[in-house]
């Protein structure tokens, strides 16, 4: 690594040892706050902290960190309570030691000269023209009627305005970060809330589904009871019938072989019951097979199955409030 390099890196490790509020290199003591940032102790006292937070820094309150806004409460000790970070210290002293044993290279840089004037270089800025220009542009050329001012003078103005650009840019980009990590725990929060919420809907229509197979149940057994009420009921009249149909045949057989009888005195000794009275078995009503009386009506429970939804009231104040 050149001496070049070498500078490049010191001056990046020096970016990174600026304390947010005074905007120079951190003074011992170095505290770190909550959030990780740091701060010179003195400056971690600063009066303006306080004014801006309505409280004591130094004697317990609250303040906001310069660098991410994060909301830091002191106990009763105030900024003394803080924990010193020895680390930034002692980089600290191993960068001023760096600083002092290495000799600074020297940057070579080439002033510009002016494209009018070749042999004079630029060391005054027109104003008018927003435009670096050289004296004898100023007295002879096209900026004679211009207001011009000192290099430096606008140098050294540009450049403050400049470095509260890059500061208002850095606290820009530290809020957006802010931000973008605010979403991202709202997208976990999201997900998160998501899962909880569809396990409960499960979990609901599973108690639903219980209810239904117990009143399926239910109402099947009630089926069954009267099935087979009216099956027993069927049988023992069928079983009747069946006897009195072998009864008949019986009969009927005694009153063939009387027919070929041919003493008359054995004819008429034989008595024959009539057999076709069945006026004493009883008699199937009409539709008595019919079991339409147990056709369940689900019109209603459907009707209110299809409009089972969410709160609407909730879920249209979200709406209204992200569209």
């Amino acid at each position: 690594m050149d001496i070049v390099d070498s500078f490049s890196v010191m001056e990046s490790l020096e970016k990174q040892l600026i304390c947010p509020i005074c905007l120079e290199m951190f003074t011992k003591p170095v505290v770190i706050l909550p959030c990780q940032h740091n701060l010179c102790r003195k400056c971690a006292s600063n009066p303006y902290l306080s004014a801006r937070s309505g409280s004591t820094v130094t004697s317990g309150g609250r303040f906001r960190c310069p660098s991410c806004r994060h909301e830091v409460v002191l106990d009763r000790h105030g900024v003394y309570g803080l924990q010193r970070n020895l680390l930034v210290e002692n980089i600290i002293d191993m960068y001023k030691q760096g600083n002092t044993s290495k000799p600074v290279p020297e940057v070579k840089t080439d002033q510009p000269m002016c494209e009018e004037h070749e042999d004079e270089k630029i060391n005054i800025y027109c104003i008018t023209c927003s435009v670096p220009t050289c004296s004898l542009c100023k007295v002879f050329g096209a900026h004679k009627n211009c207001n011009v001012a000192p290099l430096n003078d606008v140098f050294g103005q540009q450049k403050v305005e400049l470095t509260d650009c890059v500061s208002m840019l850095v606290g820009n980009n530290e809020r957006v970060q802010a931000i973008i990590s605010q979403l991202d725990e709202t997208c976990r929060a999201i997900d998160e809330n998501s899962r909880r919420q569809k396990s409960r809907v499960c979990e609901t229509f599973d108690h639903l589904f219980v209810l239904l197979e117990e009143k399926k149940s239910e109402m099947t057994l009630r089926i069954n009871a009267e099935q087979e009420e009216k099956l027993d009921y069927i049988r023992g009249l069928r079983r009747k019938y069946s006897e009195h149909l072998e009864g008949t045949a019986k009969l009927l057989e005694t009153a063939i072989q009387t027919m070929d009888e041919s003493e008359m005195a054995v004819f008429l000794q034989v008595t024959l019951n009539a057999g076709t009275n069945t006026s004493h078995l009883d008699k199937v009503q009409h539709g008595y097979e019919n079991m339409e009386h147990f056709k369940a009506n689900f019109d209603c429970q459907r009707k209110a199955l299809a409009q089972i939804s969410f709160r609407s009231n909730f879920l249209s104040s979200i709406h209204d409030e992200h569209p």
